[in-house]
């Protein structure tokens, strides 16, 4: 038995209300009635259920997408065939001037200067934003909450179907007839960037044969380690 225990620090920033395993719908609709019009959508272009979901809410509501400079075809192909059903209000993030590249300095530069920074820039100002982040697609997720504070960027970060399972999420897809990412028919569980993307279930196909797990985007919830004595016979 380990002598630490891995515990949650106290979450700083304000007080939020608890969602845990309440409806997404739920979520937005507080989410949206608190800070619109300072609050803003993430998407990948995986698929269009976490748009769907807020857009039926407020269809005014403002998407961004990190236009890399290195994803598929089909990404790009979604993310304007989403646009045109939703008339959406989309901001395409271009990365920072001369970024690093994957091939030269690295994954963990490439994406500093391709999501992370122009992200950063984007959301300063904002109340909120929206993510579509599932406990279910890593380990590194496995503590997100509904609703949390984002102390790395000093906002409040919703994540409505952060409860969702793989099957609900292709549910709703399927009863709503969902725009969705041709290359998730194609096995990509999780479509990131030509380079570092190949198929796989969950997120194990992003930087395949590399530790990284991660883009920067997603900040793990702080652990701290606490020393408890050892008891008698553990």
């Amino acid at each position: 038995m380990s002598n630490t225990e891995r515990l949650l620090d106290a979450p700083p920033g304000p007080q939020l209300p608890n969602f845990e395993g309440a409806p997404a719908q739920e979520i937005l609709k507080w989410a949206l009635t608190e800070y619109f019009p300072d609050v803003v959508l993430a998407s990948s272009m995986q698929d269009a259920v976490l748009i769907d979901l807020a857009w039926k809410i407020e269809p005014r509501i403002k998407v961004f997408f990190l236009e890399t400079g290195f994803h598929f075809y089909e990404t790009l192909q979604t993310a304007n065939r989403i646009r045109e059903r939703y008339n959406l209000d989309l901001v395409m993030l271009e990365p920072i001037d001369n970024p690093r590249i994957w091939s030269e300095e690295g994954y963990t530069a490439c994406c500093e200067d391709r999501k992370v920074i122009p992200m950063n820039n984007f959301l300063r100002g904002k109340r909120a934003w929206i993510t579509g982040l599932r406990r279910e697609e890593s380990p590194t997720r496995a503590n997100a909450k509904a609703v949390e504070w984002d102390p790395v960027r000093e906002l409040v970060k919703i994540n409505p179907i952060v409860d969702w399972t793989d099957q609900q999420v292709d549910g709703y897809i399927e009863e709503h007839d969902l725009i969705v990412n041709p290359l998730r028919l194609e096995g990509y569980d999780s479509i990131g960037c030509v380079p570092c993307t190949v198929p796989g279930s969950g997120r194990e196909g992003r930087w395949s044969g590399n530790l990284k797990v991660e883009c920067g985007i997603h900040q793990p919830l702080p652990l701290k380690v606490i020393n408890t004595p050892r008891q008698p016979g553990a």
